[in-house]
């Protein structure tokens, strides 16, 4: 799906050219429909023409859409003060946007923190962990860290989603767009609703035919 910042929607990726079965064609057709409000400025922003930073505000504000989508097992779904983790690892891409944009947010019951962190080893206190274009080379290296743990991988390289991480931005047509690797959520214990799942690029796994 593919959203302008002024809110209008932009042309969607055509069913069954995404990786997603056609008889989710008229679910996504509803799913676009009821998803307009809430992806708003989000989706399919061009960046071609614009800054880094807007690129990466356009992915933040993603990821908090992500973060409202996806279920966690009731031991993993919180901190310790009942909050939701993102956290990015090493230099920050997203240079405080986070903070700026979705940091404090509510999401249910939850508020979502932000945090930077040094090492690997501290990914697994983390609900959802963004591995930038940085970590390109470590990124098999990074997601086997996380092997079956719940905590969703986002990343925006190539062959994410094949090192078993969950989801890939890309561009396409100078907008921003996502896939899913579902294998690799389920695997992880984590449930990707079905409303994501057809505003996918493409969808990876088994378990979105079912």
């Amino acid at each position: 799906m593919g959203m302008t910042e002024s809110g209008h929607a932009a042309a969607a990726p055509v069913a069954g050219g995404s990786g997603v079965p056609a008889k989710w064609g008229t679910i996504r057709c509803l799913s676009l429909l009821a998803f307009v409000s809430l992806f708003g400025a989000v989706a399919g922003q061009r960046t071609g023409a614009q800054t880094a930073s807007e690129e990466y505000r356009v992915k933040a504000a993603f990821i908090f859409h992500f973060a409202q989508l996806v279920d966690w097992p009731p031991e993993k779904a919180t901190g310790t003060d009942n909050s939701l983790v993102l956290c990015t690892l090493g230099q920050d891409p997203f240079q405080g946007l986070l903070e700026g944009t979705v940091a404090g947010k509510a999401i249910g019951n939850r508020v979502l923190r932000v945090r930077h962190l040094g090492q690997p080893e501290e990914m697994q206190a983390c609900q959802i962990v963004f591995l930038g274009r940085a970590q390109s080379k470590r990124i098999p290296t990074l997601v086997a860290i996380l092997h079956q743990a719940p905590v969703l991988t986002v990343g925006e390289t190539a062959g994410f989603l094949d090192a078993g991480g969950m989801i890939d931005f890309l561009l396409e047509d100078n907008k921003v767009r996502f896939e899913v690797n579902l294998d690799a959520a389920e695997s992880a214990d984590l449930k990707i609703g079905s409303r994501l799942l057809v505003l996918a690029e493409r969808v990876v796994g088994e378990g979105h035919g079912k």
